[in-house]
């Protein structure tokens, strides 16, 4: 059964129950209240007419005046003597089932009473009976019985109960309808709840729910856009990262296999009985070089891994950035003469930061390898520019340039703005993206700007810390 139908059924059968309580409980306190109003009528009237019958004169019109008093009371009406015995019935028929005189305790309770009237409904359910002491009358009655159906106070109830049935009929006929409809109203927002979770769960990311509702409903609403919109944005992420990580396996099998082709081929060679022997020793360094090539490699892989799994990846110490940009100069000053570059630092000075030394080195070196690597003619500057709180370092040279389409990607693993040149060059593809993660674990990041043409400017940021703290 669809939760539409639950909550109808649910509705009507609650307010149902609900109608027809209040519609009884209605009818039998009206019920009560009428015979209780009548009753009080009833004790009355027969005060009245015993008083009436008590003042009639002993004489042959006795009974005619009874019974017209009877008649014009619209009661049954039973005289009895000053023994009990009755003997004056009105109409006859009325009392054919009932005793001709008056039981000793009704008597000696008629005594007690003095004069009021004794209301004995246990005689017969269906009427109220009352008996009176008429005290000291003119004629030869004594006591007084008078008795009426109930029926009669009933009559309004009947009247008024094709009321309440008529409008508890209606009320009902109402609650289905509203029942239905409210039900209705309940369950479309549910639909449209589920109809929009299963296109989510089949991948469709890009459906809205537009409920327009400020109950609990529209905040559900509000969640599942936001749990789609979050998604979306998470299947996005995982096909880029399938896509580089694609990418990454292609680009790695690639750095490998050439040098792997490249040693193969050289121990062929060196195989050969005639080769000279400065072919030998040349075969030899070619496959020398390959094997640190593929040695580089591994190392910037498990340096890579290391950062990404890794806690522990960096050892921090309070350091001063000037020694080691001091000790990286030393080791590549000589590299930059040998290609007749000028190799130069400016407003050196120390700058004390929380850093791990040697890691700060290799991003040095990274940074400073690549420019020299890639810079034609003219100068690489390493530099500080430092402020109050932290210390900017940058390595700025004269190369080629970077073209803005390569800048968002520059330090994706194996990306390359020209695929041949880093292999040309001796380059692993990876040396950008391990100066990422080292600065990613000093929370730091490397930062370029590059015009094609005029050259590229790497920098990064640290926070300065005092020597003594």
């Amino acid at each position: 059964m669809k939760i539409r139908s639950k909550l109808a059924w649910t509705y009507i059968i609650l307010l149902i129950i609900g109608v027809i309580t209040i519609s009884a409980y209605s009818i039998l306190t009206i019920r009560s209240f009428l015979l209780d109003e009548g009753i009080e009528q009833f004790e009355r009237d027969a005060l009245s007419v015993a008083l009436a019958a008590g003042s009639f004169k002993d004489n042959a019109l006795f009974d005619d005046k009874i019974q017209r008093q009877a008649q014009l009371s619209q009661y049954e009406m039973a005289v009895y003597d000053k023994e009990g015995i009755r003997f004056l019935t009105f109409p006859n028929d009325a009392f054919e089932e009932v005793e001709s005189y008056l039981s000793e305790s009704l008597l000696q309770e008629l005594e007690e009473v003095d004069g009021d009237p004794i209301v004995r409904s246990e005689e017969n359910p269906e009427k109220l009976i009352a008996y009176v002491d008429l005290g000291q009358s003119d004629n030869a009655a004594q006591y007084i019985r008078i008795s009426q159906d109930k029926s009669q106070y009933y009559a309004a109830v009947a009247s008024i109960r094709h009321i309440i049935y008529a409008g508890m009929f209606f009320s009902i006929g109402a609650v289905i309808v509203v029942s239905i409809l409210f039900a209705r109203y309940m369950a479309a927002p549910i639909q449209r709840l589920n109809e929009a979770a299963l296109s989510i769960a089949k991948g469709d990311f890009d459906k809205e729910i537009d409920l327009n509702r400020n109950d609990e409903f529209g905040t559900l609403a509000d969640s599942l856009n936001h749990m789609a919109g979050t998604l979306r944005a998470d299947n996005e992420k995982l096909k880029r990262l399938n896509e580089k990580q694609s990418q990454f396996f292609a680009d790695i099998t690639h750095e490998v296999r050439n040098p792997l082709h490249t040693i193969s081929g050289a121990l062929e060679m060196l195989e050969l009985e005639n080769l000279q022997p400065e072919k030998k020793t040349q075969y030899m360094v070619t496959a020398q070089k390959q094997i640190r090539r593929i040695a580089r490699l591994f190392e910037d892989i498990k340096t890579l891994q290391r950062y990404d799994f890794d806690e522990n990846f960096i050892n921090r110490e309070i350091v001063d950035l000037q020694e080691i940009v001091k000790e990286v100069f030393t080791v590549y000053q000589p590299l930059a003469q040998k290609k007749e570059l000028s190799l130069k630092t400016k407003n050196l000075e120390s700058s004390f930061v929380l850093a791990d030394s040697d890691k700060m080195e290799q991003v040095l070196e990274n940074l400073v390898s690549n420019a020299i690597k890639y810079t034609l003619t003219g100068k690489i500057e390493i530099g500080f520019t430092k402020s109050d709180e932290v210390v900017e370092v940058y390595v700025k040279d004269s190369g080629p340039g970077i073209g803005k389409e390569h800048l968002e990607r520059l330090f994706d693993r194996f990306y390359r703005t020209d695929k041949a040149r880093s292999r040309d060059k001796g380059g692993t593809g990876l040396g950008l993206s391990v100066v990422k993660g080292i600065l990613n674990a000093h929370q730091s990041d490397i930062k370029v700007e590059s015009t094609e043409g005029k050259g590229s400017r790497f920098y990064f940021t640290l926070p300065l810390v005092d020597e003594n703290s």
